[in-house]
């Protein structure tokens, strides 16, 4: 029985897009960043074989969905996790971590008993899946993994509710003008 090339390409395009999702999704590259999916395979060559090995070798292109955090990206996630120094937040496949030191112009502490991290002298509070804007400020990438930090520090950033409440103070102080 003979297959018709244009099947046997088909067939073999669905064999490397798998192979290729199962080795490079959830990798990190240097040049690339994190490999969120592998979207399709093409530009297949013709195969080869090396003598002593059972295995065909075929050269494929590979179109792929990937995630590099850049110093002074503006972004919005979640809060996953707090712990005494700081929280995590959720940035598209990887967790940042924003210090206490960078939250805000105030002294923030961690209450394990209510897992929130509170603000000293304001009323400012965060827990696990508030919505928070930062500003990316520190990259670090590694072979095993991207560290990111971020600061929330800056006018526009933060948790969502102080943003709405210091756009009220901008315009209310524009109103008073």
């Amino acid at each position: 029985m003979r297959v018709p090339p244009e099947r046997f390409d088909q067939d073999l395009k669905v064999i490397l897009l798998e192979l290729a999702r199962e080795s490079l999704e959830e990798r990190i590259f240097e040049q690339l960043g994190f490999i969120v999916a592998v979207l399709e395979a093409g530009g297949i060559t013709i195969g080869r074989l090396i003598p002593g090995d059972g295995g065909a070798f075929y050269d494929c292109d590979f179109k792929v969905l990937s995630y590099i955090p850049e110093r002074g990206e503006v972004i919005e996630g979640a809060i996953v996790e707090l712990i005494d120094f700081g929280a995590f937040i959720r940035v598209s496949t990887i967790d940042a971590l924003c210090h206490v030191s960078q939250m805000a112009d105030d002294f923030f502490s961690y209450n394990s008993g209510q897992d929130i991290l509170i603000g000293k002298q304001s009323t400012l509070s965060l827990r696990r899946n508030d919505v928070v804007r930062g500003r990316i400020v520190v990259v670090g990438m590694q072979r095993n993994a991207i560290r990111v930090g971020v600061t929330m520090r800056q006018p526009g950033l933060g948790k969502m509710e102080w943003i709405e409440e210091w756009k009220r103070g901008i315009t209310a102080v524009k109103e008073a003008a």
